[in-house]
């Protein structure tokens, strides 16, 4: 059996030969758009998220005295932290957390819209001996880290500690908030709880007083990370109970997360709801309704003592006078009898005059020597 032949095998055949040559070019040229695709890839990766990187006008200076930090590569608009460090190195960090830098000498600092920064930092004395870095570190969002090397000048210099080896953690158990709020924090008073939960050491290494990071977060905002360091010593595959304690800032309310770092695993999360301070709302609502009418009645007291006498006030007040001396008048008053005349009696046999009836004259008032005309015979 024989194919097609005509001009519908020559359609045919030019249709194939097309097909082929359209695959044998997509298959050279598809690994160069891969390869320029992932390099265009990595370069914006590269250019989104660059290294933080930080430098130093001076590598030494006495205490009192002032360098200037510059740093590049940051996120634009982060707020940042500047601290001179001790027992600390690049390679290795700052060793103890925080507690080794000069907390009370360090200086905040925000990224402009490229993400550089610049700005004078006095120098201090950490509380443990160099080698030290200026430590520059994100308060907020995801944690971003830069030291340089820095020679504190007549400050102790002592050998870092060894490195034991690697030595890693992970929670055994459920974690859980402990502690019960006072009657202050229903008037605003901070929230405090402690993170209780057991940790393991599943490395070959000991942990000797490790650094953990507690962050709080509320709502969809990114944790606030504080340090804290547990002291003690977790053997490899031994078990410890650890408890951190956690602070909110005054009047804090709502539902937050709890959050526990350790180097740069979040070992756990722990949701706390905590309720509204309603003293201070009963506070406000009181003094609103106390002050006004405070201020009311003094000034009604003012407006009293220096408002003038009026004329219509003082007639009305005479008018007032008058009627009650006129009422005073009218009443009638308590009349005492006439007392006894002392005079000398009358003498015996004296005739005293007495009035005379005006309907009786002497001759026709009736006497005893005259017999009346009823009953005479």
């Amino acid at each position: 059996m024989t194919g097609p032949t005509g001009p519908a095998a020559l359609r045919s055949d030019g249709r194939g030969r097309a097909a082929l040559l359209l695959a044998a070019l997509l298959a050279a040229i598809l690994p160069a758009l891969l390869l320029t695709a992932t390099g265009a890839h990595a370069t914006g990766r590269s250019a989104a998220d660059p290294k933080p990187v930080v430098t130093l006008s001076g590598k030494q200076a006495g205490k009192g005295g002032e360098i200037t930090v510059k740093g590049s590569g940051w996120r634009a608009n982060t707020l940042l932290m500047m601290l001179v460090c001790g027992q600390s190195s690049p390679a290795r960090g700052v060793i103890g957390g925080t507690n080794s830098c000069a907390n009370a000498d360090g200086l905040a600092v925000t990224t402009d819209a490229k993400g550089a920064f610049a700005k004078k930092l006095p120098v201090a004395e950490p509380p443990v001996p160099c080698p030290c870095v200026v430590h520059v570190a994100t308060v907020t969002g995801d944690q971003a880290v830069a030291d340089a090397v820095f020679v504190v000048a007549g400050h102790p210099v002592a050998a870092l500690p060894k490195e034991t080896g690697d030595g890693k953690l992970a929670v055994l158990a459920t974690t859980r908030l402990e502690g019960d709020s006072g009657i202050l924090t229903w008037f605003g008073a901070p929230a405090s709880r402690r993170l209780v939960l057991t940790v393991g050491n599943l490395g070959s290494a000991a942990v000797k007083d490790p650094v953990f990071e507690v962050g709080t977060a509320h709502g969809v905002y990114a944790p606030q990370w504080e340090e804290r360091q547990w002291r003690g010593t977790i053997e490899p595959g031994r078990k410890a109970r650890i408890e951190l304690p956690v602070e909110l800032t005054a009047g804090a309310h709502g539902d937050y997360q709890v959050s526990l770092k350790y180097g740069t695993k979040v070992l756990a999360q722990q949701p706390w709801g905590v309720g509204r301070p309603w003293g201070v709302t009963l506070f406000w609502i009181l003094l609103c309704l106390v002050v006004p009418a405070a201020v009311f009645r003094i000034g009604m007291a003012v407006v009293d003592k220096v408002r003038p006498r009026s004329s219509h006030a003082a007639a009305r007040s005479r008018r007032g006078s008058d009627r009650l001396a006129d009422v005073t008048a009218r009443l009638p008053g308590l009349r005492r009898a006439p007392a006894p005349s002392e005079g000398p009696a009358p003498a015996k046999g004296a005739s005293t005059t007495t009035g005379t009836l005006p309907w009786f004259t002497p001759d026709s008032a009736p006497s005893e020597h005259r017999p009346t005309t009823r009953g005479h015979s």
